[in-house]
């Protein structure tokens, strides 16, 4: 069944370097259908839902590792199975000597319209995965964003 997030609901998360949960908001922990003992710890993969392409993530790591931020769309799966989509910008988390320490992670109501261009864009690339592998999926993302002569950031939040 597909979950919804209100208007003025916000998900928070975070992680450590390694994407291991250190911290998840009340709203998070309700939609994921984890408590936070089972959460704490644990890989925040443990929500990916299987309709989410690879690439994206891949996409995603490769930005915050480097520092910077990144918007994304993001269906997640609740533990009974349910799921629901997100706008995610994660950031990563700076010490005070500039040092990466972990990673931060707001979530909000995705836009309607912008969920049927993007769930299309991502049944493209789930489909390029399975049949050619990841790569020939981040070059469909990579050739959708050129054609549309924009960043990927602009092209995400243009949706």
């Amino acid at each position: 069944m597909e979950l919804f997030l209100n208007e003025d609901e916000i998900i928070v998360s975070k992680t450590d370097l390694k994407g291991n949960i250190t911290y998840g908001n009340q709203i998070f922990i309700k939609l994921s259908g984890y408590n936070e003992i089972e959460l704490l710890g644990k890989p925040h993969n443990l929500i990916r839902h299987p309709e989410m392409p690879k690439c994206i993530f891949k996409f995603l790591w490769q930005r915050i590792q480097s520092g910077e931020e990144i918007f994304a769309y993001v269906v997640n799966q609740s533990k009974n199975g349910d799921f629901y989509w997100v706008l995610a910008n994660v950031t990563p988390s700076f010490d005070q000597s500039n040092k990466i320490i972990g990673y931060h992670s707001v979530r909000r109501k995705p836009k309607t319209e912008a969920l049927k261009g993007v769930q299309g864009l991502y049944a493209t690339l789930l489909s390029a995965e399975r049949s050619s592998g990841i790569t020939a999926s981040q070059k469909i993302l990579e050739e959708t964003v050129a054609k549309k002569g924009v960043s990927y950031d602009e092209f995400i939040l243009s949706l």
